[in-house]
């Protein structure tokens, strides 16, 4: 067998490790050399791999609409609050995400009763938000489905506690946080009476509204819970459907006796009213009447002193006896015929002739 160099094998102890040398020493390339080179890249790729892994495990991404809580063990360590990219410690670090957005819960229909006993079907809905998110993870373990039971139960409890202490027709009422209301504006007074005219107008005033009844005992949630309930709404108001006709039929008969009552008291206003009006005519036509017979009294007198200022002056008297003549004259003559014949005796012939 014919020797080989052996330094060659010393100054390269990898290669050695992956090449053979026939029998005559010439070298000869086997297949472990292959082998190693793929066994080196899939290493390198494992590394960058997991590094890939745990970088990514490390990055916290908070969006503009969320909290991130990065715990350690269970216990959060601290609270993400501004949208952005952070750091946690990989594998070690746990990260849970709260909704930072106002969310919308819509509450299942629900019966209340009235104080008047009786029932109505409500149906409303939510607006909420996160406030506290440590609280909110303490007390509610970061889960929305959670807060919506504790809210389900708070508003269903305020609103039939504020129900159930107002009437069906209050409810009905304050469901927009106004109502109308007819105020009475007085007039003048009636000439020469007591009476007073008034007229009704309707104003419409602002009242406390369901909302704002129902808001008034949940405030404590926040404190609770770390959440604030911003809106409580109610979508609907509605009647059972068993005794919706029942409902209908009594406000109808309602309204009817109400209408009779208004009807009624118009009447008896209108019948007042008729009456001081026909009482006033009367003093009015009395009061006309007296002041008719003075003037005329006054005209007769006045009359009277000029025929007497008349015929106690010679100068006038011939005048106004000439003009008495002629409207005698005047009298005694009726139909077609204008003729009239008169003696020389006659006072009135006298009076044309100019003998009286």
């Amino acid at each position: 067998m014919t020797g080989y160099d052996r330094s060659a094998e010393q100054t390269d102890n990898s290669t050695q490790a992956y090449e053979h040398y026939n029998s005559d020493g010439t070298r000869k390339k086997t297949k472990g050399g292959k082998k190693g080179r793929f066994g080196l890249k899939f290493m390198a790729a494992f590394i960058a791999v997991a590094a890939l892994i745990v970088l990514a495990d490390s990055m916290v991404v908070t969006k503009q609409d969320q909290f991130k809580l990065v715990r350690q063990f269970g216990r959060v360590q601290r609270i993400v609050t501004e949208a952005g990219l952070s750091f946690k410690l990989p594998f070690i670090e746990s990260v849970d995400t709260i909704p930072k957005n106002l969310l919308l819960y819509d509450l299942p229909e629900s019966d209340v009763i009235t104080s008047d006993k009786k029932t109505m079907i409500v149906d409303s809905y939510v607006l909420w938000h996160v406030t506290d998110p440590l609280k909110f993870a303490q007390t509610l373990s970061c889960s929305v489905s959670n807060a919506e039971g504790r809210i389900d139960a708070i508003v269903y409890n305020a609103m039939k506690n504020t129900i159930s202490n107002m009437k069906q027709d209050e409810v009905i009422r304050s469901r927009d946080g106004k109502m109308t209301v007819t105020v009475e504006e007085s007039g003048n007074d009636v000439t020469n009476n007591d009476l007073v005219l008034s007229e009704e107008t309707e104003q419409v005033v602002e009242i406390t509204s369901l909302t704002e009844e129902i808001m008034a005992q949940i405030d404590h949630v926040e404190a609770q819970y770390g959440i604030e309930i911003v809106v409580v709404d109610v979508k609907k108001l509605d009647l059972p459907d068993d005794n919706k006709q029942a409902v209908y039929t009594r406000m109808i008969s309602e309204r009817e006796n109400i209408a009779a009552q208004y009807t009624a008291e118009g009447q008896s206003e209108a019948q007042m009213i008729e009456n001081t009006t026909d009482k006033e005519v009367s003093i009015m036509l009395s009061d006309a009447e007296a002041k008719a017979e003075a003037t005329i009294a006054e005209g007769e007198a006045e009359y009277m002193r000029i025929l007497s200022d008349a015929y106690a002056d010679p100068e006038k008297m011939d005048f106004y006896s000439f003009v008495r003549a002629l409207d005698a004259v005047q009298e005694s003559i009726a139909g077609d015929n204008k003729t009239v014949i008169l003696s020389d005796d006659s006072p009135i012939a006298q009076i044309f002739n100019g003998q009286y």
